[in-house]
């Protein structure tokens, strides 16, 4: 009897790191985005995205705000529909991928807003400068069996930076005095992650 109790009290003991540190998941990069829009000569916007990601959360639904998030994108994978301008923004004087090839996003802490949307902060990292950032989340979604039964979830993020914050100061200024890059950058994410 007393066997058997110790060895319940060690299951138990022994099952409790996995409940609190809930699941782990899996970027799926055919089924995310990572787009940003910035203002162009005043008058209008130019969109992009990187076309490769990779990265992981860890997700414990019965404590949401112990949730964390890594995220690294390739720099050079920056894709605006325009070749000489995306071969502008790898160079020196935007993102400098020869030096500084990745870009990432590492969280620190999770605010609730209410049941469907959360404050993630967290340290991005680009061109060797860390600073702060906090994403607006919606989400993360309930899980769902694929018909490959993988579980899935996803999520919904949306932050702003000012460029010139990572060192990225390019411009030029125009005759009425506006710049032909503004300095803040919408940026807007679209997660799919796999259970692992």
């Amino acid at each position: 009897m007393k066997r058997n109790l110790i060895i319940g009290f060690l299951v138990l003991l022994l099952g409790i790191p996995v409940f609190a540190f809930g699941a782990t998941y899996q970027i799926d990069p055919d089924h995310s985005n990572f787009q940003f829009k910035v203002r162009h000569m005043t008058v209008s916007n130019v969109k992009g995205e990187f076309k490769k990601i990779r990265g992981d959360a860890t997700i414990d639904d019965s404590n949401i705000t112990g949730l964390t998030v890594e995220v690294h994108i390739d720099a050079a994978s920056v894709n605006t529909d325009h070749a000489r301008r995306d071969d502008h923004l790898r160079g020196e004087d935007f993102f400098y991928v020869a030096k500084y090839p990745t870009i990432t996003f590492v969280s620190k802490r999770v605010t609730r807003v209410d049941a469907t949307r959360l404050k993630v902060i967290g340290d991005l990292t680009m061109r060797g400068v860390t600073k702060e950032i906090t994403v607006d989340v919606e989400g993360p979604t309930p899980e769902v069996k694929d018909p490959g039964g993988n579980i899935r979830r996803g999520a919904t993020g949306t932050s702003k930076i000012n460029r010139k914050d990572f060192g990225i100061a390019w411009s030029k200024v125009l005759d009425g005095g506006g710049l032909v890059v503004g300095d803040e950058v919408n940026i807007s994410v679209e997660i799919e992650l796999v259970r692992k």
